[in-house]
């Protein structure tokens, strides 16, 4: 008997090992779809104003849908216009339309629903590269597919989303999914959102963005500023480490340089994620062969883990202003 009972933990601890890898390796294909299509070739790098920019727009859109997000004014998109400097990227005109994607899922709390935390990542890059472009490479004219940035923010965000709408009840706050264009032209899709907001200021307490999330490296880590924006935010995000499989390097403040500092300079609490920087950054070299999917899939995991712990929080969510 005793045998048999051995043999039955064992192949329970084999059952559930498999399950977990399943789950695992599941995410970690949906973030390479979601990469792939959007750092393929087809799309050009994404540059403002292109077809493969509004290719890749209609694309969020279209799971945006899917997982049941709500408008805002019965549309998805957030028209805006750019400035589009000099170089192989500029078309029919100096200024071209781009938009935000974004929708909302309603908190489950009868009030604490009229907040929301928004979670984000830019989806537009730097086309053809080139002069006028920010590529590290001005003299290759080659298409700059951006894997890691940020074709990797918006897998994470998608993956992110798809787990969030399996959940039977849905977190107290609403959420605000956004995926922002003109990032790399200045940050000109969150500071327009932040300027033509669809619900009241006050509202927005919490802002978490994804920009280069897809290259962990061997030691695993998970590096984010502006952890200290929000109540108990370090601890939190600490907390969140355990049994993870990653290794958070959590800063208080050090807010950085992309789409949440729109939101930080406008008072709201605001983290940004990334997984470092690299040589390929800004190049034509930045492909999909160098992203690490069951990283990318741990990540994301991570971030939904503190979406859902901040949508929940028991305590006020305040700004603290960091140095």
């Amino acid at each position: 008997m005793r045998f048999f009972k051995k043999i039955n933990f064992v192949y329970g601890l084999l059952l559930f090992s498999f399950i977990v890898n399943a789950q695992k390796s599941s995410l970690a294909q949906t973030f390479y779809k979601h990469d792939k299509y959007l750092s393929s070739d087809k799309l050009e790098g994404r540059f403002v104003g292109t077809k493969g920019n509004n290719d890749a727009a209609s694309y969020i859109k279209k799971y945006f849908k899917k997982y049941g997000l709500k408008e805002f004014n019965n549309n998805y998109y957030q028209p805006f216009k750019v400035f589009v400097k000099e170089g192989i990227n500029k078309t029919k005109s100096d200024s071209v339309s781009t938009q935000n994607v974004l929708g909302y899922i309603e908190g489950s709390d009868e009030k604490l629903k009229n907040e929301f935390i928004v979670i984000g990542a830019h989806y537009d890059h730097w086309g053809w590269g080139g002069s006028g472009s920010g590529s590290k490479k001005k003299d290759t004219i080659a298409i700059h597919n951006g894997a890691d940035d940020n074709a990797s923010g918006v897998s994470a965000l998608l993956c992110i989303l798809e787990e969030v709408s399996k959940l039977k009840t849905k977190p107290k706050r609403s959420i605000i999914f956004i995926s922002f264009s003109g990032e790399e032209e200045g940050l000109l899709g969150s500071k327009y959102f932040i300027n033509h907001l669809p619900i009241k200021n006050e509202a927005v307490k919490v802002m978490l963005n994804m920009d280069m999330v897809g290259r962990l490296n061997a030691e695993k880590q998970i590096y984010m500023g502006g952890a200290g924006t929000f109540p108990n935010g370090v601890d939190l995000m600490k907390k969140l480490g355990q049994n993870s499989g990653l290794n958070p390097v959590v800063f208080a403040g050090d807010v950085g340089g992309s789409d949440h500092v729109s939101f930080y300079k406008a008072s709201i609490s605001a983290v940004g994620f990334h997984t470092g920087g690299h040589p390929q950054y800004h190049t034509p070299e930045d492909d999909i062969d160098l992203i690490n999917f069951e990283g990318g899939a741990l990540v994301s995991k991570y971030i939904y883990n503190a979406l859902v712990s901040i949508a929940n929080y028991n305590e006020e969510l305040v700004f603290i202003k960091q140095d």
